[in-house]
């Protein structure tokens, strides 16, 4: 078994991992990072085929490089995002190896990180974990394997072909339900789509991009939730161009709305009764944005075109006033489920008392409890942004100067 050592370890070789890597090499610190399969792989292989990144080409990415070829006001596909990373990886020469599992880490007597790989032991004074919010696809225990029912993770889902013939229930309605319920739907099956709350940002208003407004509107650099919000996710779509979800739309094109999965018995699935909420909920975090975006523009002195037809909402039609709160599966012929219900953290490698009683990091904005320990790439790691793109490659700008103070 061979053995190394280096300054600081990097565990991850998506976006947080590269951002950290080059904020490493800018600070002049000797660094390996660890990649179990390729650069990006979760962009390559953890995502459907359809999908394109949520926000502008112009401002999902990393600050000094833009997307090549790439309109700045489009949506990049998830094949150039992947080409994106690599050409940077290439350009910053990170000094990753992909392939290599790390399977245990554990805190040597004299504080250094010992790291139990699948290509050998190699040993650092630091360690950063930047293995990303999407580590383990959660599917709640709802419906039971007996059921007969094909059951996916979105994760798992690639295209319409790969499901059996019949309808289509997706629960969960943040940017991966809603747009894969939308893509179904589009290829002639029918669609069943269980609604959660969730914030409805406009994809444009007044001329700009809904990520411009979040950015002025300090809405990126919130840095904690709003107590009640830990399960809110923002539906959003860059797909065909962009647009700002509406579900009154899905439902006038023969989409059947529900509300939150909560049971199955008898081969029926149970909803709460709260469909109608949480789309009158949404409507009111929409109009909200309008309402601070029109503020912020007349404290500024600030103009752009009015838009007044992005504050007309229809009523609520009968199929959202009164969704069933049951499904018989067999009767309505779905034969599919697909679960966009989120990602749990994964750090079964991490032999650390770094965690608190539900198994999450204990960190102060990436630094970890355990001195020389640090994680980037987490949803809410400083701030709403932490998770995304360019929040992520921030997020390792400071992590890496605090690694250097510490020498």
């Amino acid at each position: 078994m061979s053995f190394e050592t280096t300054h600081t370890l990097v565990i991850g070789g998506g976006q947080a991992g590269i951002a950290m890597s080059e904020h490493l090499s800018d600070q002049g610190i000797a660094h390996i990072v660890l990649e179990r399969d390729r650069l990006a792989e979760k962009w390559r292989t953890g995502r459907w085929d359809s999908l394109v990144a949520n926000g502008p080409a112009w401002h999902d990415r990393f600050p000094n490089q833009t997307f090549e070829g790439v309109d700045p006001f489009a949506f990049a596909p998830k094949d150039r995002i992947v080409q994106y990373f690599e050409d940077y990886a290439r350009r910053i020469k990170m000094p990753v190896r992909c392939g290599v599992t790390v399977e245990k880490v554990t805190l040597l007597a004299d504080g250094q990180f010992r790291a139990e790989t699948s290509a050998g032991v190699i040993e650092a004074q630091n360690l950063v974990c930047a293995t990303g919010p999407f580590q383990k696809p959660i599917i709640p225990a709802l419906v039971p394997n007996t059921a007969g029912i094909y059951q996916i993770h979105s994760a798992d889902y690639k295209n319409p072909a790969q499901l059996p013939e019949g309808a289509v229930l997706v629960v969960g309605a943040g940017s991966s339900g809603v747009q894969i319920a939308d893509e179904l739907l589009r290829s002639g099956r029918k669609v069943f789509l269980a609604v959660g709350p969730h914030d409805r940002p406009p994809i444009r208003y007044r001329g700009r991009d809904f990520v411009w407004w979040l950015s002025v509107l300090g809405k990126w650099d919130m840095p904690v939730k709003e107590p009640g919000t830990e399960h809110v996710t923002i539906a959003v779509s860059g797909a065909r161009g962009g647009r700002t979800v509406d579900f009154r739309e899905l439902a006038a094109r023969g989409m059947g709305l529900v509300g939150r999965a909560n049971g199955f018995s008898d081969g029926k699935i149970k909803f709460a009764n709260d469909l109608t909420k949480n789309v009158r909920d949404g409507d009111a975090n929409y109009l909200s944005v309008l309402d601070q975006a029109d503020a912020y523009l007349a404290a500024n002195g600030i103009e752009l075109p009015e838009d007044p037809q992005a504050r007309v909402i229809p009523p609520l039609p009968e199929a959202i006033l009164h969704p069933p709160v049951e499904l018989d599966l067999a009767q309505e012929g779905i034969r599919s489920i697909i679960w966009a219900t989120g990602y749990g953290l994964d750090y079964n490698w991490l032999d650390l008392p770094a965690f608190d009683e539900k198994g999450r990091p204990e960190h102060d904005k990436g630094v970890g409890n355990v001195p020389g320990l640090y994680f980037v790439g987490l949803s809410w790691l400083s701030c709403r942004a932490s998770a995304f793109i360019w929040g992520a490659w921030r997020d390792a700008q400071r992590l890496a100067g605090e690694i250097a103070k510490r020498g």
